[in-house]
């Protein structure tokens, strides 16, 4: 029973319980619904928000997008003008395909070469030996043997043109001679070519090379540091020369052409136009020297082919001529030479010398020349040539013994020239074709000659540098535009000067006798320097002996045209010398500064935005090609004047390397983002227009990061918006009047500069022309003298003084600020105090009114000062007042950045001081 009411009264109990946890339940539910709703609704607005979002994003990337088109159409816009120009870029490879080809069939060539050799080292001690040979400087090959006989042997293979002929018209015609005269020419003859070309230069001079070049001034070059005074036989040779090469295009191609006369065809043409042979010269010559750009290997080839047969038809005339009487050959005795020089039957006497010398005049354009086609083929082409020109020769004598007799040719007089006479009137006109194509190789050989001159002085600074084209892959192949037109000029002003053969034989030899008297000084010191002093003392004199007879000979000649030679070897000598002294005195002056010389000043030009940017990259081009160090001429032409601030200063050299297709580059930053220092190597057969390579080597800093970032808004000549604005400078020098030189040295300096403005600038050589650079001369800083000071003098008129407006008002200022002092003083110390604002802000209200303004408050000042000293402590107040002005006008001067009066101070170095207190 109490079971049963516990259970009834826990029944209402449990079902309160279990509403009430149905409520939690249903409470739960709902609230587990609001949280799901809440959370539905959430990621709802979620999704709207990030729809939203994205919308947002997307209409702002399109915005970006819209907004970059517009820049590009907008910078395609401006820089649409870039398309009109045809600015050079570089390509990604460092080598053309013609180039790769050129290396391709040179190191085809080597190979077989080298294996040719090695086959023939297999064969015997032959084999080796010749295997030796060309691996030696001595190489020999077939096609530059040939260019040999086209390039060194055309000046010496036209002596029997003209030697001949020279002899009878010394000894009064063919009637005059006999029997001892011609054996005594040809013994003369022969011993002169087997002494001075053969044994002097061929076996002596050509053993003695300057890395494969020869000539007088590579010769110098080896010796130089024996003793100073060798300087003098070096340029008197080396001027001699070149007035020797002016001459020779002259007398071989006009002796040549003369010889149409001789043919009866042309006779009558001949002899109705009196000048018809000058112009024929005149043509060929211009021909000939159109031609030289191509090169000495192109012109060789086909000249060689012709010399070749030129000498094998001097050897073949010689033998027809000899008649099978061989007697003639008695003339190699010297002793035939030697009586015939001292007899009475020698007409000429001592000048037949002057005549024998011509058959040696292309030894020195051999030696000159060995570099053009290797010491090797001149050796083996030389026994050739010397055969056939003594057959010749001794022909040509032949001939004149036969014929001493000749009515005819002895009514001729002096005009009879064997070499034609000789020839039968059939053969006569290959003689002539054959002749005139040798005269053209004969000068040849001589303008080549006079290309590795000048390239020789110009390296030893006795001549403006020039610029030189190698056409072929030997760099020894040279071409100089300027000294090819210089040739040409001067070789037709002795054809208008001369106009004929006859006339340019007299004036032709005597230079080129100085040449080799100077080179066998040369030689000798050389020889004598090489510890074998014997060999030296009696090369010496045997040489020096007939050479001096060589020159006291020529000398005959002076006044018969001779002089115009002499002429031409003094102005040639003068340009040496002028030079040379010139580049002497410049490298005295020349000072070069380290990094921390020339860093601070550049530091702050760099980082002082008061100046405007003169370019965002400034080009400098330099000869000095060492890395570590800055030329003083580029620093202060940076600070000359207005100081041209850039973003990038460039200091540029240019090398060029005995390679042909060297392109490489150097970078010395010294440790700045903004001073770069430049060194670029170029091949010599690779063009030396420089502004390609300059973008180049910006572009691949930029790139790396060395260079900041620049870009181009506006277009430019250079097509290149990724670089800034880029100058390029290039610096001369110029005489300073208060120099201490003396008038040598003075007129040395004048000279060079003239010269050196004819010569022709560095902008058209290294392609700067169409960038617009800038020529800029510096003083070139030698001891200067001091003038005496100026003595001012005070202007009068009459009587009276005149006075400025400026200087009544000062004192009336000055009058104005003393009547303050004393008020200021009566007043006591309350009243005489100035704050030194109020000081400064009367400074500030007296520059406003201007440099006039300024120049009365500093006269002002100055008598008040004189006031305050003779006061007491107001005056003294009123002083310290004023300064306190000064001071103001001071700073605020120094913000405006100019200075209107007082003391001048220049904050960046420039040329013409050392000291801060300068001005401008």
């Amino acid at each position: 029973m109490a079971q049963s009411q516990d259970r009834g009264s826990k029944q209402p109990q449990n079902r309160r319980i279990r509403r009430r946890n149905d409520g939690k339940t249903e409470k739960n539910s709902a609230e587990k619904k609001a949280v799901r709703k809440l959370e539905h609704e959430t990621d709802e607005v979620s999704k709207v928000a990030s729809k939203a979002q994205k919308q947002a994003v997307t209409a702002e990337q399109k915005a970006l997008r819209a907004e970059k088109r517009a820049v590009s159409a907008e910078k395609k816009a401006l820089l649409r003008a870039d398309t009109f120009t045809n600015a050079p870029k570089v390509a990604r490879d460092t080598l053309t395909r013609e180039e790769r080809q050129a290396i391709a069939k040179h190191e085809q060539e080597e190979q077989e070469e080298a294996k040719k050799l090695t086959e023939a080292s297999s064969r015997g001690p032959l084999g080796r030996w010749w295997r030796k040979m060309q691996s030696s400087p001595d190489k020999v090959t077939l096609g530059m043997a040939i260019v040999a006989l086209g390039v060194v042997y055309g000046d010496i293979g036209t002596s029997p043109l003209y030697t001949s002929q020279t002899f009878l018209a010394g000894q009064g015609g063919l009637g005059n001679i006999d029997r001892p005269a011609v054996l005594g020419l040809l013994s003369l003859v022969f011993w002169s070519i087997t002494l001075i070309t053969t044994v002097k230069y061929v076996l002596v001079a050509m053993r003695i090379d300057n890395k494969g070049e020869g000539g007088i001034f590579a010769l110098f070059s080896l010796i130089r540091h024996h003793g100073k005074w060798l300087v003098i036989p070096a340029m008197l040779g080396g001027a001699a020369f070149l007035a020797d090469s002016v001459l020779t295009p002259a007398v071989s191609i006009s002796s040549a052409v003369e010889g149409l006369k001789t043919i009866p065809l042309f006779e009558p043409v001949f002899r109705e136009n009196g000048n018809l042979s000058l112009m024929i010269t005149v043509a060929i010559i211009v021909i000939l020297f159109c031609v030289q750009s191509r090169g000495t290997e192109r012109i060789g080839k086909v000249f060689g082919s012709v010399v070749m047969v030129w000498f094998a038809f001097l050897a073949l005339t010689g033998i027809a001529n000899l008649s099978g009487d061989w007697s003639i050959f008695e003339a190699i005795n010297p002793i035939y030479g030697i009586q015939f020089l001292f007899s009475k039957h020698n007409v000429a006497g001592l000048a037949i010398m002057g005549t024998v010398f011509l058959s040696t005049t292309g030894a020195e354009a051999l030696y000159s020349d060995m570099g053009h086609v290797g010491r090797g083929n001149i050796y083996f082409t030389w026994p050739f040539i010397f055969v056939a020109l003594v057959f010749n020769y001794f022909g040509q004598g032949a001939w004149m013994l036969r014929h001493q007799g000749d009515k005819a040719l002895i009514a001729a007089g002096a005009g009879v020239n064997p070499f034609f006479q000789m020839m039968s009137p059939n053969v006569r006109y290959v003689g002539v074709i054959l002749s005139v194509a040798a005269g053209v190789i004969a000068s040849q050989a001589l303008i080549t000659g006079a290309f590795s001159m000048v390239s020789e002085a110009t390296g030893l600074n006795w001549m403006p540098h020039l610029q030189v084209r190698y056409p072929a892959r030997t760099r020894g192949q040279l071409y100089i535009p300027v000294v090819n037109v210089v040739l040409c000029v001067a070789t037709l002003s002795v054809l208008a000067l001369f106009k004929d053969s006859e006339h340019i034989s007299a004036a032709y030899g005597l230079a080129l006798t100085v040449t080799m008297i100077t080179t066998t000084i040369l030689l000798t010191v050389y020889i004598w320097y090489k510890h074998h002093r014997v060999l030296a003392g009696i090369f010496f004199v045997v040489f020096i002996a007939i050479q001096t007879l060589f020159f006291v000979a020529s000398m005959a000649k002076f006044l018969h045209g001779g002089w115009f030679t002499m002429l031409l070897t003094a102005c040639i000598l003068l340009i040496m010398v002028t030079w040379n002294d010139g580049t002497r005195i410049e490298r005295s002056q020349r000072r070069h500064m380290k990094p921390r010389d020339f860093k601070p000043a550049l530091d702050k030009l760099h980082d002082d935005f008061r100046i405007p940017y003169f370019a965002d990259n400034l080009v400098y081009l330099t000869s000095d090609w060492e890395m570590h160090r800055l030329d003083t001429d580029i620093f202060f032409s940076i600070f000359a004047d207005h100081p041209k601030r850039a973003r990038a200063w460039w200091a540029v050299s240019v090398v060029t390397t005995d390679e042909p297709f060297t392109r490489e580059y150097s970078v010395e930053d010294f440790g700045t983002d903004y001073i770069f220092r430049v060194r670029i190597k170029l091949g010599f057969k690779v063009s030396q227009s420089i502004p390609a390579y300059i973008h180049q080597v910006m572009h691949d800093l930029s790139a790396s990061g060395e260079l900041p970032e620049q870009k181009s808004v506006y277009p430019k000549v250079d097509a290149d918006p990724d670089i800034g604005t880029v100058r390029y400078v290039l610096v001369h020098k110029a005489l300073m009047p208060e120099s201490k030189l003396t008038a040598r040295e003075a007129l040395s300096l004048k000279m060079k500069y003239a010269i050196r403005h004819v010569a022709g600038s560095p902008v058209k050589w290294f392609g700067l022309a169409p960038y617009n650079p800038v020529v800029e001369v510096q003083p070139l800083f030698l001891s200067t003298r001091r003038p005496p000071r100026l003595k001012r003098e005070p202007l009068r008129s009459g009587k009276r003084r005149v006075e400025s407006r400026d200087s009544a008002a000062s004192r009336k200022d000055a009058k104005e600020g003393a009547d303050r002092s004393r008020s200021k003083a009566r007043g006591g110390a309350g009243t005489i105090s100035v704050s030194r604002k109020s000081a400064d802000a009367i400074g500030v209200v007296e520059l406003a009114k201007g440099r006039k303004g300024l120049g009365k408050l500093a006269k002002s000042v100055k008598l008040q000062k004189l006031q305050d000293a003779q006061g007491d402590a107001g005056a003294k107040e009123s002083k310290a007042a004023a300064s306190a002005e000064g001071t103001g006008r001071k700073a605020v001067a120094d913000e405006r950045g100019k200075v209107d009066t007082g003391e001048q101070t220049t904050v960046m170095p420039r040329p013409d001081t050392k000291s801060g207190k300068s001005g401008k």
